[in-house]
């Protein structure tokens, strides 16, 4: 039976048998009981499925990460500790030391300075381009050794909407997947999978989270890129594993055998688990998502047109005003809405962004974004403070840039304090 996006958001991943709770039971145990020495150690030789130890699998994350995989469409998906983990992992999972990889500039601060700077300290080399070049200057930062390409569907905090068939095109004819973070569009909004993509990330502690109560992440392969047709770019699955007395994972797990790797070698080695009292939490937001999002992106619009009509403000970047340049690739992928997150820059500059923000009283100001309470940031001063001012300039960061979250109080409420604050 095909279900709609909001039946799956309630109804997918727990499946309860007769006389099981209805609600996801928190499987809060470290350890997992078995009666016999060789039933267990089928467990650690990847010959059953199971769970022994919380760091590898846990029943609660299992079905959340079911879940997520269901919405997204894709064949199989893993809950990480945070946001980040679950990028790390993204790329580090098929990017080794000595290997090479592509990402747009657009990203947010922190996974920028994961790959620019922490990765690079792993003898993984990251270079970042600009996402708005034609296909035949971006298909030259491309070498024998590059792994993937990375983007956001909706870049934090520039909210431009990331190309995902361009890109999907460029990565596909060189041979490597596309990775693309969905936090900020959700798959309520847009499932990248169906535009070419072949792995997806999440911040869950945003909107699938949705209240500021969990930190979490999540990785969702589509199954579709084929390891073995490129086997020498991919030797961590397409060569024997000694560490599980030599499995090749592309042999023995096909469509899963991405998922499988990371779980059974780098959360086994590295272990960012998200808790499962953590994915009980995710689990509750992941319900009513459907309903948010809708609601996130109504408000977000009104907002946007009240700023775009202020002699205070100087501009406003949101891909659902119809005068935004990233309208029409807004309405191609996110023809539903994209999300509840804008840009805007105060007349005046940075002084002036910072005077303005301190005289909000609904709106917080806080290190989040994607939540039901409204809230902004600077990002030249908070999230992206540790970049210089050519890296800003490379990642689209203006110096008098806001990021605004629109919530879900009442949107002239949201409007009221915002007038008072520039007036």
């Amino acid at each position: 039976m095909t279900t709609g996006i909001g039946t799956k958001c309630i109804q997918e991943g727990w499946k309860p048998a007769q006389g099981d709770p209805r609600q996801l039971p928190i499987c809060q145990s470290t350890t997992f009981k078995y009666d016999t020495s060789d039933a267990m150690g089928k467990l650690f030789d990847l010959e059953a499925d199971g769970y022994f130890y919380t760091r590898l699998q846990n029943p609660t994350n299992d079905a959340v990460a079911a879940k997520i995989c269901a919405l997204e469409g894709g064949e199989a998906a893993m809950l990480t500790a945070s946001g980040q983990a679950a990028n790390f992992f993204a790329v580090f999972n098929i990017c080794e030391t000595g290997g090479h990889f592509i990402s747009s500039s657009s990203i947010y601060g922190g996974t920028y300075n994961l790959f620019g700077v922490t990765m690079k300290k792993m003898g993984i080399e990251c270079t970042f381009v600009d996402q708005e070049l034609p296909e035949e200057e971006l298909a030259k930062y491309f070498r024998p050794n590059t792994k993937a390409v990375f983007g956001e569907t909706i870049t934090n905090p520039t909210v431009s909407v990331f190309d995902i068939e361009k890109f999907a095109r460029l990565a596909h004819s060189h041979g490597v997947p596309l990775i693309v973070d969905n936090t900020f569009a959700t798959p309520v909004n847009c499932r990248p999978f169906e535009w070419g993509a072949d792995i997806v990330t999440h911040s869950t502690t945003k909107y699938m989270d949705g209240h500021g109560a969990a930190v979490g992440g999540c990785i969702v392969d589509s199954g579709n890129f084929n390891w073995l047709e490129h086997a020498e770019k991919f030797p961590g699955l397409t060569t024997p594993d000694p560490s599980y007395h030599g499995i090749t994972y592309a042999e023995r797990f096909g469509r899963g055998a991405y998922i499988t790797k990371a779980t059974a070698q780098l959360m086994r080695d590295l272990g960012p688990i998200q808790s499962p009292q953590n994915a009980f939490y995710l689990n509750l937001g992941l319900e009513s998502l459907h309903v948010r999002m809708q609601r996130h992106c109504e408000s977000a619009l009104a907002v946007a047109k009240f700023l775009s009509g202020h002699e205070k403000v100087a501009w406003v970047h949101y891909a659902g005003l119809e005068s935004d340049s990233y309208h029409a690739l807004a309405e191609k992928y996110m023809p539903n809405g994209t999300c509840g997150v804008l840009a805007f820059g105060v007349k005046g500059g940075r002084s002036a962004a910072i005077e303005f923000m301190d005289r909000l009283k609904l709106v917080s100001i806080v290190t989040h974004v994607a939540d039901a309470k409204t809230c902004l940031l600077h990002p030249a001063s908070h999230t992206h403070r540790q970049m210089t001012d050519e890296q800003l300039a490379e990642a689209g960061v203006d110096a008098d840039l806001i990021r605004l979250s629109v919530g879900l109080e009442d949107v002239n409420d949201i409007i009221e304090d915002l007038k008072q604050a520039l007036a």
